[in-house]
């Protein structure tokens, strides 16, 4: 791996990082937050042979991604040795890693906090910790895990804290556990990346899967679709390959390895579309992702910047749809404002600058169009069958 030019929030987090300064730091998805914490991360576990790391993450696969940079910026032949504790994956492989001393440990705070309890981790010497995508973590209801995780950690430590938005419950947990931190923010946490084109839909709930399937026929690239509900992954993810799109669905309730081998299908292009739940709308860094589609919208407001933000990765440009009901009218008002705060208070709230809004009725022309086309389509598979 090779880190010519660093970007704007290595820039500004690496320096006093590796001044051994705490850092409170907000960046929008997809601006190489990652390296801005494990590059001082590694360049201190060298320094000092006898100090240790803990990277806490919410989700596996986000640690997953964060374990595969810092194997790649360690090098095969490095000494310091790793552990990856996350849920769902076997306590007596997790035990065999932690007995090899390992310097450096990425998890989940569950699972971390599983292995303090029965003593099978130690963190007494543990002199570095990087809370990531920290928001995250307080909303899936880890905040208790984490209070206790840090009880077995040295007051003495080097805290590293990054978050996606920066709500008062966050700002909390920084007076409480970060030391004079030098707080480091690029772009707007609240605002999408400026290279995602953002488009809506304003259509009927029953017209939405006729909608979504011309959307598929006009749009390149991979795609992810995102929906509110686990079963509703499954059942669109069926409808969509019998409609001759290649689909797979990720959710929370998939075993690990499942999981892993969706992701990596998607990675190495072997499906064009994946059908998630909000379980990969962080974490998830693929950097061909071209579109991403709000097939339902979020149920909270914050969920769609990190949603659309799996487009346009690493200086790439992106493009989003969301489709919006009339029953949607209190998300997107919500979504709008996040945005746009400008917006607050006024009755039917637009997007925000640099989202364009669909007519609807021109849409639903097409839509009707596209079904037509299809239809034909179908009916000339069938006929040359």
């Amino acid at each position: 791996m090779n880190y010519h030019t660093p970007t704007p929030v290595q820039a500004q987090a690496i320096p006093p990082a590796l001044d051994g300064r705490d850092i409170l730091g907000s960046a929008q998805t997809g601006t190489g937050k990652t390296a801005a914490f494990a590059i001082p991360l590694i360049e201190k576990l060298l320094r000092n042979p006898r100090g240790a790391a803990l990277v806490l993450t919410p989700t596996r696969e986000l640690g997953k991604q964060i374990m595969e940079i810092m194997h790649q910026l360690l090098g095969r032949k490095s000494p310091i040795k790793t552990a990856f504790i996350i849920g769902g994956e076997s306590m007596g492989k997790q035990y065999a890693q932690l007995k090899q001393q390992p310097r450096l440990i990425v998890g989940t705070p569950g699972r971390i906090n599983d292995h303090l309890e029965r003593g099978s981790m130690k963190l007494h010497d543990t002199d570095f910790l990087v809370l990531d995508e920290t928001d995250r973590m307080l909303d899936m209801g880890f905040t208790v895990q984490i209070d206790r995780i840090l009880h077995y950690m040295p007051r003495k430590r080097q805290t590293l804290l990054f978050s996606a938005t920066l709500p008062p419950n966050i700002l909390k947990l920084s007076e409480k556990y970060l030391n004079n931190a030098v707080r480091v923010a690029v772009g707007s946490t609240t605002t999408p990346l400026k290279a995602i084109k953002q488009d809506i839909v304003h259509l009927d709930n029953s017209e939405k899967y006729d909608a979504l399937l011309g959307q598929l026929d006009s749009r390149s690239g991979s795609i992810i679709i995102f929906v509110k509900t686990k079963y509703g992954t499954e059942k669109l993810a069926k409808k969509l390959n019998r409609a001759n799109h290649d689909a797979e669905a990720i959710h929370g309730d998939l075993k690990q390895s499942r999981r892993e081998r969706v992701i990596n299908g998607l990675r190495n292009k072997k499906y064009r579309i994946l059908v998630a739940t909000d379980v990969v709308a962080r974490g998830l860094d693929i950097p061909h992702i071209a579109h991403v589609i709000n097939y339902d919208l979020p149920q909270v407001a914050e969920d769609y910047i990190h949603r659309i933000g799996r487009t346009a990765r690493a200086g790439a440009e992106g493009a989003s749809l969301s489709l919006v009901t009339p029953q949607d009218r209190d998300k997107w008002y919500a979504i709008s404002v996040l945005m746009d705060p400008s917006l607050k208070g006024k009755p039917g709230a637009a997007p925000s600058k640099g989202a364009s809004s669909k007519n609807g009725g021109r849409h639903k022309r097409q839509f009707r169009q596209s079904k037509k086309q299809r239809g034909n389509r179908n009916g000339r598979r069938q006929a040359a069958a």
